[in-house]
């Protein structure tokens, strides 16, 4: 605040033993130690209630910008949600897929009706040996 050196501390002193006497000097300087220490004390509570003010705001605008991402925070948590439900959907699909079904008989593939060589409809029926 104020840059009190030496030099104006005794200007101040000689100043005041002029202006009061020695007789009340003693009395006047507990009264102004007095005074400054409950200044002080004004000026640091003022100062701590500034600061946790300044404190409050920031904590203020902090859980605003919380409560602005908390949409998105939402639409993420359900996003995942459903994301889990789908993996859970396809691990119960791909089991169901290794699992041998007793009610599904397995079905041979289709054997095509044995032709002789010698017919026209056979591949090798079209060749005819010279």
């Amino acid at each position: 605040m104020f840059d009190v050196g030496f030099w104006e501390l005794l200007l101040i002193g000689v100043v005041a033993l002029l202006v009061v006497g020695p007789e009340r000097l003693p009395g006047l300087a507990r009264t102004v130690g007095a005074w400054v220490g409950k200044a002080r004390r004004f000026v640091n509570t003022v100062r701590a209630d500034i600061d946790r003010e300044m404190r409050t705001e920031e904590l203020k605008k902090i859980l605003d910008k919380q409560n602005e991402f908390k949409d998105v925070y939402d639409i993420v948590e359900e996003t995942r949600q459903d994301l889990k439900s789908s993996e859970r959907d396809v691990q119960d699909a791909v089991a169901s897929l290794n699992e041998p079904d007793a009610s599904v008989q397995p079905s041979l593939p289709e054997q095509p009706d044995k032709q002789s060589p010698a017919e026209p409809g056979h591949p090798d029926g079209d060749k005819r040996s010279a």
